[in-house]
Protein backbone atom coordinates (compact mmCIF):
# COMPACT_ATOMS: atom_id res chain seq x y z
CA UNK A 1 0.00 0.00 0.00
CA UNK A 2 0.61 3.52 -0.57
CA UNK A 3 0.10 6.56 1.39
CA UNK A 4 -3.18 7.04 0.08
CA UNK A 5 -4.04 3.46 0.67
CA UNK A 6 -3.61 2.00 -2.76
CA UNK A 7 -2.39 -1.48 -3.58
CA UNK A 8 -0.03 -2.11 -5.79
CA UNK A 9 -0.36 -4.18 -8.88
CA UNK A 10 2.84 -5.90 -8.20
CA UNK A 11 1.60 -6.32 -4.56
CA UNK A 12 -1.41 -8.14 -5.71
CA UNK A 13 0.36 -10.09 -8.70
CA UNK A 14 2.79 -11.77 -5.85
CA UNK A 15 0.13 -12.46 -4.01
CA UNK A 16 -1.95 -14.53 -6.46
CA UNK A 17 1.43 -16.43 -7.18
CA UNK A 18 2.13 -17.06 -3.57
CA UNK A 19 -1.41 -18.58 -3.36
CA UNK A 20 -1.28 -20.45 -7.03
CA UNK A 21 1.62 -22.00 -5.54
CA UNK A 22 0.07 -22.62 -1.58
CA UNK A 23 -2.65 -24.59 -3.55
CA UNK A 24 -0.08 -26.77 -5.83
CA UNK A 25 1.67 -27.66 -2.83
CA UNK A 26 -1.54 -28.25 -1.03
CA UNK A 27 -2.50 -30.70 -3.81
CA UNK A 28 0.48 -32.77 -3.75
CA UNK A 29 0.64 -33.20 -0.17
CA UNK A 30 -2.51 -34.51 -0.10
CA UNK A 31 -2.10 -37.06 -3.17
CA UNK A 32 1.29 -37.90 -1.52
CA UNK A 33 -0.68 -38.74 2.16
CA UNK A 34 -3.20 -40.77 -0.11
CA UNK A 35 -0.32 -42.69 -1.79
CA UNK A 36 1.25 -43.41 0.92
CA UNK A 37 -2.17 -44.93 2.74
CA UNK A 38 -2.89 -46.93 -0.12
CA UNK A 39 0.41 -48.52 -0.23
CA UNK A 40 0.39 -49.32 3.37
CA UNK A 41 -3.16 -50.81 3.27
CA UNK A 42 -1.44 -53.18 0.31
CA UNK A 43 1.25 -54.17 2.43
CA UNK A 44 -0.82 -54.97 5.16
CA UNK A 45 -2.87 -57.12 3.25
CA UNK A 46 0.07 -58.40 1.10
CA UNK A 47 1.83 -60.00 4.54
CA UNK A 48 -1.30 -61.54 5.61
CA UNK A 49 -1.34 -63.24 2.42
CA UNK A 50 2.37 -64.41 2.75
CA UNK A 51 1.66 -65.37 6.31
CA UNK A 52 -1.14 -67.97 5.57
CA UNK A 53 0.76 -69.13 2.21
CA UNK A 54 3.59 -69.86 4.87
CA UNK A 55 1.46 -71.96 7.83
CA UNK A 56 0.13 -74.18 4.20
CA UNK A 57 3.80 -74.53 3.17
CA UNK A 58 4.84 -75.42 6.82
CA UNK A 59 1.82 -77.98 6.87
CA UNK A 60 2.61 -79.47 3.53
CA UNK A 61 6.07 -80.13 4.25
CA UNK A 62 5.75 -81.72 7.54
CA UNK A 63 4.39 -85.74 7.77
CA UNK A 64 0.55 -86.98 8.05
CA UNK A 65 -1.00 -86.15 10.88
CA UNK A 66 0.17 -82.55 11.53
CA UNK A 67 -1.71 -79.46 11.73
CA UNK A 68 -1.68 -75.59 12.33
CA UNK A 69 -3.75 -73.23 14.13
CA UNK A 70 -4.54 -69.70 12.55
CA UNK A 71 -6.62 -66.92 13.46
CA UNK A 72 -7.17 -64.39 10.62
CA UNK A 73 -6.88 -60.71 11.83
CA UNK A 74 -10.21 -59.35 12.37
CA UNK A 75 -8.66 -55.23 12.61
CA UNK A 76 -7.57 -54.71 9.22
CA UNK A 77 -10.93 -54.76 7.28
CA UNK A 78 -13.23 -57.56 6.27
CA UNK A 79 -11.42 -59.82 3.27
CA UNK A 80 -11.47 -63.25 1.92
CA UNK A 81 -8.53 -65.50 1.13
CA UNK A 82 -9.47 -68.13 -1.66
CA UNK A 83 -7.58 -71.46 -1.77
CA UNK A 84 -7.47 -72.30 -5.49
CA UNK A 85 -5.39 -75.60 -6.29
CA UNK A 86 -1.72 -74.45 -6.03
CA UNK A 87 -2.85 -70.42 -5.49
CA UNK A 88 -4.14 -67.87 -2.85
CA UNK A 89 -6.23 -65.33 -3.42
CA UNK A 90 -6.78 -62.25 -1.41
CA UNK A 91 -9.88 -60.02 -2.27
CA UNK A 92 -10.63 -56.86 0.14
CA UNK A 93 -11.82 -52.99 -1.37
CA UNK A 94 -12.70 -54.14 -4.81
CA UNK A 95 -8.95 -54.77 -4.60
CA UNK A 96 -7.26 -58.54 -5.58
CA UNK A 97 -3.56 -60.14 -4.46
CA UNK A 98 -2.32 -63.27 -5.11
CA UNK A 99 0.54 -65.96 -4.55
CA UNK A 100 1.16 -69.34 -5.50
CA UNK A 101 1.70 -72.31 -3.30
CA UNK A 102 4.69 -74.76 -4.95
CA UNK A 103 3.94 -78.08 -4.64
CA UNK A 104 0.92 -77.85 -3.05
CA UNK A 105 -2.32 -78.89 -5.01
CA UNK A 106 -5.85 -78.76 -3.09
CA UNK A 107 -8.49 -81.33 -4.01
CA UNK A 108 -10.99 -78.67 -2.79
CA UNK A 109 -11.54 -74.79 -2.95
CA UNK A 110 -11.89 -73.38 0.47
CA UNK A 111 -12.63 -69.77 1.34
CA UNK A 112 -11.42 -68.13 4.40
CA UNK A 113 -12.27 -64.80 6.48
CA UNK A 114 -11.21 -62.61 8.53
CA UNK A 115 -12.08 -62.51 11.61
CA UNK A 116 -12.10 -66.42 11.87
CA UNK A 117 -10.09 -69.25 13.36
CA UNK A 118 -8.99 -72.83 10.98
CA UNK A 119 -6.97 -75.63 11.64
CA UNK A 120 -4.79 -76.70 8.51
CA UNK A 121 -3.99 -80.23 8.52
CA UNK A 122 -1.80 -82.88 6.68
CA UNK A 123 -4.02 -85.92 5.90
CA UNK A 124 -3.50 -89.19 3.93
CA UNK A 125 -6.02 -87.24 1.50
CA UNK A 126 -3.64 -84.04 1.35
CA UNK A 127 -4.21 -80.79 3.07
CA UNK A 128 -7.31 -79.75 5.05
CA UNK A 129 -8.45 -76.59 6.06
CA UNK A 130 -11.20 -76.94 8.75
Amino acid sequence: MDDKGFISIEYLFSLFIVIIIACGMLFYTSASISSSLNIEDSVTHRLILDEVANQIAQVNSNGEGYSKYIKLPSDKGYFEITVDKNRLVIQYDGKKGETLLPLTNFNTDYKLISGKSYVISKTDDGIVIR
